[in-house]
């Protein structure tokens, strides 16, 4: 018989972790994005919304060996930086809990003092974070996100983040060098676009091809998928052709030659109009949910079984599948190796 797996579909305050105190390996979570979102109101700890004193609430009451957590980009900005800086402490010293009388600002200061007086004893935890790109990793989609990642003091083997395997320049030079992107598409030399006129000077500064896989483009997501106004798209799930896309200032939906533009959620899917396919006639539609769904990485059988508005609302917040596996796999391996340890000194 396969493990079972319990799923709670609510909100994750009214959950009760202590059941699992001690008997978790991994946390992995992404805390609702929008309080530091760009295109967000910016309100930071001050939104409802922010869930990190709740991921650190679960790391206190579980204890796992290790966690990941997700955000977006924006969580680094300036204005975000103490608070940033408090999170990041908070979860070394998960045990070390705010007053209700204290502000998070007091409670940040009595977590420094803790941490410069080099205090050993206590739930504590090694953490690192890191700005990634999924496209570097072959998800085709340029996404940046904050990633962190914690291991429990008692782990000791080394880990870093995962190196990226795929490059932007491997994919011009795959394009405007050699062709071959072209070729893999098979597109005539009669209906490739012309070199843009900003490659020129760039290619001029490639003495050798990129030894990396290139990026992912739209185009190569799309492979096998019919165009959603066909007769046929009816046979691909989640693939139905929305209408109503249209282009204006700041936003052009992605070229299906690159690496598409963050998939964004909100109302229809495309906040400001942004989850867009841009073909070479300048012409756009919609992604649909099957589309947006393989530039996330899912697999074709996960099927979506909401509205569009709601199914590209939950790809647009979550984390590409691949990226996940990505760095997932290399703290899983570092775990392992550490139980490997342990288990030789016995």
């Amino acid at each position: 018989m396969g493990k079972h797996l319990s799923l709670f579909d609510t909100d994750i305050r009214h959950v009760d972790f202590r059941q699992w105190q001690d008997r978790v390996q991994l946390v992995s979570g992404g805390p609702p994005c929008q309080p530091f979102s760009i295109g967000g109101k910016h309100r930071g700890y001050h939104d409802e919304r922010d869930m990190f004193p709740r991921a650190v609430h679960v790391v206190r009451t579980v204890r796992p060996k290790a966690f990941i957590f997700e955000n977006v980009r924006g969580l680094l900005r300036k204005s975000f930086a103490k608070y940033f800086a408090y999170v990041l402490l908070q979860l070394q010293y998960p045990e070390l809990t705010r007053q209700n009388a204290d502000t998070w600002t007091e409670h940040h200061a009595q977590l420094e003092e803790h941490h410069t007086a080099g205090v050993e004893r206590g739930l504590r935890y090694r953490v690192v974070f890191q700005k990634v790109n999924a496209a570097d990793f072959g998800v085709p989609q340029h996404r940046e996100r904050v990633v962190i990642v914690g291991f429990r003091w008692d782990i000791q083997e080394r880990w870093s983040f995962p190196v990226p395997t795929h490059t932007q320049g491997a994919l011009e030079a795959a394009k405007w060098l050699t062709g071959v992107y072209w070729d893999e598409h098979h597109i005539p030399r009669s209906r490739r676009p012309a070199l843009p006129t900003n490659m020129e000077r760039a290619l001029g500064h490639i003495d050798t091809l990129p030894l990396s896989a290139r990026w992912r483009t739209v185009r190569d997501a799309l492979t096998g998928l019919p165009d959603p106004r066909l007769p046929e798209a009816v046979l691909f799930p989640n693939h139905k052709f929305q209408p109503g896309a249209r282009q204006y200032p700041g936003h052009t939906g992605s070229d299906i030659d690159s690496a598409a533009k963050t998939l964004k959620a909100g109302d229809h899917g495309v906040p400001g109009g942004e989850n867009m396919l841009t073909f070479r006639d300048g012409s756009v539609r919609y992604f649909t949910v099957r589309e947006s769904a393989r530039l996330q990485t899912f697999p074709d059988w996960y099927v979506f079984p909401s509205s569009w508005t709601e199914s590209m609302r939950q790809i647009g917040n979550a984390v590409p599948v691949t990226l996940a596996k990505v760095i997932g796999a290399t703290v899983a391996r570092t775990l392992r190796a550490q139980e490997r340890r342990q288990a030789r000194n016995q």
